[in-house]
């Protein structure tokens, strides 16, 4: 019997989609106020390029929690630049199979 085909192409790409439910689900926004948000997004990027689910989806997903949630005051852009500054500087810190930690 072959293993199925796994549902995200990345670890990152599932880590997003369950963080934008999870804040859903904590009632930080409506679902429909997310959809709207994630669809104009992907109307902006994908009008020349088709947006499979894999990286420019989810980066495209990235992009509006990010923004989302910087518009809901619960996050700022110069805060996810730092935070994300941090975590690049710690991949490339890390050895080669080691998991990736922040300080």
């Amino acid at each position: 019997m072959n293993a199925p085909d796994p549902v995200f192409e990345a670890p990152w790409h599932a880590q997003v989609f369950a963080l934008t439910v999870h804040l859903n689900e904590a009632g930080h926004f409506a679902w429909a106020d997310w959809a709207t948000r994630f669809g104009a997004t992907l109307a902006r990027q994908g009008v020349a390029r088709d947006l499979n689910g894999g990286d420019d989806y989810f980066t495209a997903w990235l992009e509006t929690l990010e923004s989302f949630l910087s518009e809901l005051g619960m996050t700022n852009a110069d805060a996810v630049e730092l935070l994300r500054d941090k975590w690049e500087a710690a991949y490339l810190s890390t050895p080669h199979g080691a998991p990736v930690t922040l300080d």
